[in-house]
């Protein structure tokens, strides 16, 4: 795969098609607002979502969507969760008249309001009907403001076709940014998105003057969350010790890069939700994801503690210093995730 259409324009997105462009492959780079288009195509930066970060020349962009992805090979999916069914929607009528499908590679984190489905399963749905289509995951504890520099990072390639999940891992492999496989789907890309929520958390404890203690045991009891929601839905349980969980979930509660660690900070400082998503142009996911997670879990009857408070501190106007008596009161337990750990993995 050489000819690659990177679909969606911000921070990440920009950030992969200068890994790909950087690395010799074609790359289209589509951004649905035609100024910023002209924009990065013209001083090759974009300094409204990845200031700082000089573009490869050979790096095309457009606004037209139905150019951007004419003869790609590849198509990587780099936009909000929440968009991603609308963006189905318009490619499906560019790809149903005839000839073989591209691959699709998401590199979105999140679950979809409503349906609750994983980001690669609203990309399949959205699909023309009866024709073969192969939707990867990307994901991992990968910053956009770091991948764009070339700081070394690492990902994984989720997908259970080993040979399509090989030629993507190879397709994004560079000295800088390491790429592994892992035939878990549904844990890579349920760690990727209940990581958020975490996170949410973390800077909520950083918000109320918590230290150091606090956070690790947010971190630590947070993935025991993750893994329970996880393998109630069919995860291997592993795989939330890997990229996807663990690795994912360091980076975002602890990173100055990260826009959920930010959001709670500012919420636990008593800033309420709606000014806080009103003040940035970045799209905080672990807001949607905190509520579709909340669905799962209920459904599913998974016991999600912290981020049940997260919700109600979030949607139900909990008092944070609240939130935090709540969990540390609870009934004593036995620590590690007993149940999930001991689950068969053959």
């Amino acid at each position: 795969m050489q000819r690659v259409a990177v679909i969606g324009a911000g921070g990440w997105g920009t950030a992969l098609a200068a890994l790909l462009a950087k690395k010799g492959c074609e790359v289209i780079l589509w951004a649905r607002r035609a100024e910023l288009a002209e924009v990065i195509s013209t001083r090759h930066t974009n300094e409204t979502y990845l200031p700082g970060v000089t573009l490869p020349s050979s790096l095309k962009v457009s606004s037209d969507l139905e150019e951007a992805i004419y003869g790609r090979e590849a198509l990587v999916f780099a936009v909000p969760s929440q968009q991603i069914r609308a963006i189905g929607q318009q490619l499906a009528r560019f790809l149903s008249v005839s000839g073989s499908l591209p691959v699709f590679v998401s590199a979105s984190k999140g679950l979809e309001k409503g349906s609750l489905l994983r980001m690669s399963e609203v990309i399949r749905d959205e699909m023309p009907q009866g024709r073969e289509c192969h939707v990867v995951s990307l994901s991992g504890p990968n910053h956009a403001e770091e991948v764009g520099r070339e700081i070394p990072s690492a990902s994984v390639v989720a997908y259970s076709d080993k040979g399509v999940a090989e030629a993507v891992q190879d397709l994004f492999m560079t000295p800088a940014f390491r790429v592994y496989t892992n035939p878990d789907q549904t844990g890579v890309e349920m760690g990727g998105a209940l990581k958020n929520i975490i996170a949410l958390a973390a800077g909520i404890s950083d918000g109320l003057g918590f230290g150091d203690n606090t956070k690790a045991a947010l971190m630590t009891r947070g993935i025991v969350e993750i893994a329970r929601l996880g393998v109630a839905m069919g995860a291997r349980p592993m795989t939330f010790g890997g990229l996807s969980g663990t690795g994912d979930l360091i980076a975002t509660c602890t990173s100055k890069h990260s826009r959920n660690a930010w959001a709670g900070a500012q919420i636990g400082a008593g800033k309420p939700l709606k000014e806080v998503l009103g003040s940035t142009k970045m799209v905080v996911e672990g807001v949607f994801t905190t509520s579709a997670a909340r669905e799962l879990a209920l459904a599913r009857r998974v016991e999600m503690p912290i981020a049940n408070i997260v919700y109600e501190v979030l949607f139900e106007g909990l008092d944070p210093m609240k939130g935090v008596a709540a969990l540390m009161e609870r009934g004593a337990t036995v620590e590690s995730g007993q149940k999930v750990w001991e689950i068969n993995l053959d």
